[in-house]
């Protein structure tokens, strides 16, 4: 068994066990508790690409999205958002732009689940425009001076620390954004009630508010001004984050209706005799083949880092695109039980749906791909 497979397997196991006895509860308090990232950490599954002096494991970078596409197919997608966030994205940013000093102060902590992190990009009025951000960090001596706030942020209720995407120069637009690692306990930095969401209910989504946040200037990731540059350099492994996400859990729903129409009896045969439902059946499995296609493409040209923001755009498009629809038509083929929270499949359908928004709406990922085929 290679090292992907084995993975693979203890990440199943460690998901039956530590997982599926809690997920009903968390969807129903609305909220994953923080104590379960200690518990990722403790069974090696955070930061599992990164190197040992960092608390990696040294895997390869598709073990990283092997743990979010069986997260996935088990139906706990907003797990699998939060682990995005936190390990392939965040961690990321940090290894790649970061200081020696900035890697080992957080690094290490995010591994082990003691430091939870987030991504603070996305303001009320500035979504996939991150060069109309509106946040500012005002030089000061030594420091920095941040105000401002962000909306719909993965983690923000149990994050300790929060990369921060700021305008340091507004005259620049977007060559006047910086990033910062922003501590969560400094004063004038507060948290907003979390958000209440159509799916993945058990997911941390929250507000975030800067009121004259004063942070080292050693707090700045990589150089000043250079912020937009570093977002537009990390998209590739984000993207490919939500795409393999979308893969797995459209596996997960298929795997389901599967099982479903061969046990459910209509008009005195299995629901899977019919031939719209082998029809629609064929239409989800040559789908979700396409797009894993598309993905391993993908994947293959960003280990040589030839993975393009167009190429990522794609991805991200055609992978959530599909995961919306044929989920919708997965759901179709349980008939009234697919409405009810007694099947799984109503909460795929739910958690499904942000997916097209969040990370880079379709439309900016249609006009992406268009201008790298037109020019702007």
């Amino acid at each position: 068994m290679d090292m992907l497979n084995e993975f693979r397997d203890m990440v199943q196991r460690f998901l039956q066990a530590e997982v599926e006895p809690n997920i009903e509860q968390w969807e129903a308090d609305k909220l994953m508790p923080k104590s379960f990232w200690p518990v990722m950490g403790g069974a090696g599954l955070l930061l599992v690409d990164f190197e040992a002096e960092h608390g990696g494991a040294e895997a390869d970078f598709d073990v990283s999205l092997m743990v979010q596409e069986e997260m996935c197919r088990m139906g706990y997608h907003a797990l699998a958002s939060a682990y995005n966030i936190h390990a392939n994205i965040v961690a990321p940013y940090i290894l790649n732009i970061g200081t020696d000093a900035q890697k080992q102060h957080w690094l290490p902590g995010m591994a082990s689940g003691e430091i939870v992190t987030a991504l603070g990009m996305t303001e009320p009025s500035a979504g996939s425009d991150l060069a109309a951000l509106r946040t500012r960090a005002v030089r000061d001596g030594d420091d920095y001076i941040i105000n401002g706030s962000k909306v719909f942020i993965t983690n923000g209720i149990h994050a300790d620390m929060v990369v921060v995407a700021a305008k340091t120069d507004p005259e620049k637009g977007a060559k006047g954004v910086s990033l910062f690692l922003v501590d969560a306990s400094l004063p004038g930095f507060e948290k907003g009630k979390k958000i209440e969401k159509m799916g993945q209910h058990s997911g941390d989504t929250a507000e975030l508010f800067f009121s004259d946040v004063r942070v080292p200037a050693d707090a700045l990731l990589g150089k000043e001004g250079h912020g937009f540059a570093y977002m537009m350099s990390e998209l590739p492994r984000e993207r490919l984050g939500v795409a393999v996400q979308a893969i797995g859990h459209v596996q997960g729903a298929l795997d389901m209706t599967v099982e479903y129409v061969k046990e459910r009896q209509a008009f005195g045969q299995s629901v899977a005799k019919f031939q719209n439902t082998r029809f629609k059946l064929a239409d989800v499995k040559t789908e979700l083949e396409l797009c894993r296609a598309l993905m391993e493409k993908c994947l293959a040209k960003f280990k040589r880092d030839e993975m393009t923001v167009e190429d990522a755009a794609m991805l991200k498009y055609a992978a959530t695109d599909m995961q919306v629809r044929v989920i919708s038509e997965c759901l179709q083929l349980f008939g009234g039980y697919g409405y009810t929270d007694e099947y799984p499949i109503s909460r795929f359908y739910r958690d499904a749906r942000v997916q097209t928004i969040y990370a880079g709406s379709t439309e900016i990922m249609k006009e992406i791909v268009a201008r790298s085929i037109l020019g702007r």
